[in-house]
C-alpha cells in the first residue's frame, strides 16, 4: 500500500478518463461490499484491473504523480473494507497464465486457488490438494503464505514476478519472500505478486483426489458456504512446544465462550468460533466491536493476545479529507 494526499470525491472521475488515455480500464467508485467475501464495505475511488507487468507499472506511476494511497485486492478474502470505503486506487490483479513444463507451473496470479488446485490434479499434478476450499487468488494466497492441514504454499515456490512499491519489477525467490506463518516479507511491504512459478508432484492422483474431497467435506462441515465471512479471523497462536502443532484460535475462543456473540448484524459462526459471519447489512463498526469483544474474552480467560489474521481496509488516517472525518 502507498500513500500521498488525498483527492475529493469529486476528482475521480476525472482521474478516470485521464487514465483511461494511458489504456488502463478504470471504474469509479466501486463498492467494496462487492469485491469482498465479507460483503461489507464502502466504495472505492478507483478500481483498476491489471493483467500484466508493463498495466502495473502504468497504475503505479499514476499512483505516485497524483500522490494517492492504493492497494491490491485478490479474491478479497481475509479482509474487511471499511464502512468508508477506500479513497484511493484498488489494483486488482486478472493475469491467468497457465503454463507447465515437466512437474513445474506457471500461473499468473488472477488464479482463482481452489480453482488452481482442481486444474492441476487434471494435468496430473499433485501437492497443492491440502488447499482445496481455501478463497481467494493464488497471489493473494503466495503474499499471504496461506496454508492448512500442516501445509502452506511456500513451500513450493520457485520463484515470482514481483511488482514492487517503487514501480520496478522483479523476479524473486523463496528467501526473499521470508515465509512465516500467515505473511511474508512482501506482505509487510506491500509488494504485489503477478505470476509465479510452483513446483509440485506427479503422485497418486487417486490419493489426491480422495484428500481433496475429505478437505472439502471437512470446510463445509465446519465453514460458512452460503454465508458472507472473511475466513478465519485470528491467527492459530504458536505451540505449546517446539515441534508441536499451532494451537487453534477457535477452541480458545470456544471456551471462552464466543460461539454466543453478536454484535448487530455481525455474529460469530455457530460451527466455528474463530468465524464471524455477515448476517445481512453488518457493518465494519460491528465486526471490529465483536471481534474486540472475541479477544478479551480470550485474554480473560487465558491470559492470550490473538493476533488479527482479517485485514482491516481503510484509507491510511494521513489521506482522509478531514472535512468527511
Amino acid at each position: 500500500m502507498n500513500s500521498g494526499q488525498s483527492i475529493r470525491p469529486h476528482d475521480w472521475q476525472r482521474l478516470a478518463d485521464r487514465i483511461k488515455a494511458t489504456g488502463l480500464a478504470v471504474t469509479p467508485s466501486v463498492p467494496l461490499a462487492e469485491l469482498t467475501t465479507f460483503r461489507i464495505g464502502g466504495p472505492a475511488g478507483l478500481l483498476c484491473p491489471v493483467e500484466n507487468a508493463e498495466s502495473a507499472r502504468r497504475f503505479l506511476d499514476i499512483a505516485s504523480t497524483e500522490g494517492l494511497p492504493w492497494t491490491c485486492l485478490g479474491g478479497g478474502s481475509n479482509i474487511l473494507a471499511d464502512d468508508a470505503g477506500y479513497d484511493g486506487l484498488v489494483l486488482l490483479v486478472r493475469a491467468r497464465n497457465l503454463d507447465v513444463a515437466g512437474d513445474t507451473v506457471r500461473i499468473g496470479a488472477g488464479w482463482d486457488f481452489d480453482t488452481l488446485v482442481a486444474e492441476t490434479l487434471r494435468l496430473g499434478l499433485t501437492g497443492l490438494e491440502f488447499a482445496s476450499g481455501i478463497p481467494g487468488t493464488v497471489g493473494g494466497a503466495l503474499v499471504g503464505n496461506a496454508g492448512c492441514y500442516g501445509r502452506e504454499i511456500g513451500e513450493f515456490l520457485v520463484d515470482a514476478t514481483v511488482l514492487r512499491t517503487d514501480g520496478s519489477v522483479d523476479r524473486l525467490g523463496p528467501e526473499d519472500f521470508e515465509f512465516a506463518y500467515r505473511t511474508t516479507a512482501l506482505k509487510e511491504r506491500g509488494d504485489v505478486v503477478l505470476d509465479l512459478v510452483l513446483k509440485l508432484d506427479r503422485g497418486d492422483l487417486d490419493a489426491a483426489g480422495r484428500e481433496r474431497q475429505e478437505h472439502l467435506d471437512d470446510r463445509r462441515r465446519k465453514h460458512p458456504w452460503d454465508i458472507p465471512c472473511a475466513g478465519s479471523y485470528f491467527k492459530n497462536l504458536p505451540p505449546a512446544a517446539p515441534g508441536e502443532w499451532r494451537r487453534a484460535a477457535g477452541r480458545l475462543l470456544e471456551e471462552s465462550g464466543a460461539k454466543t456473540m453478536r454484535e448487530g448484524n455481525a455474529e460469530v459462526f455457530e460451527k466455528h468460533a474463530n468465524i464471524i459471519v455477515n448476517r445481512g447489512g453488518a457493518t465494519s463498526g460491528d465486526v471490529l466491536i465483536l471481534a474486540d469483544r472475541m479477544r478479551e474474552a480470550v485474554r480473560r480467560r487465558f491470559g492470550e493476545e490473538l493476533e488479527e489474521e482479517v485485514r482491516h481496509l481503510a484509507t491510511p488516517r494521513a489521506n482522509r479529507d478531514p472535512a468527511v472525518d
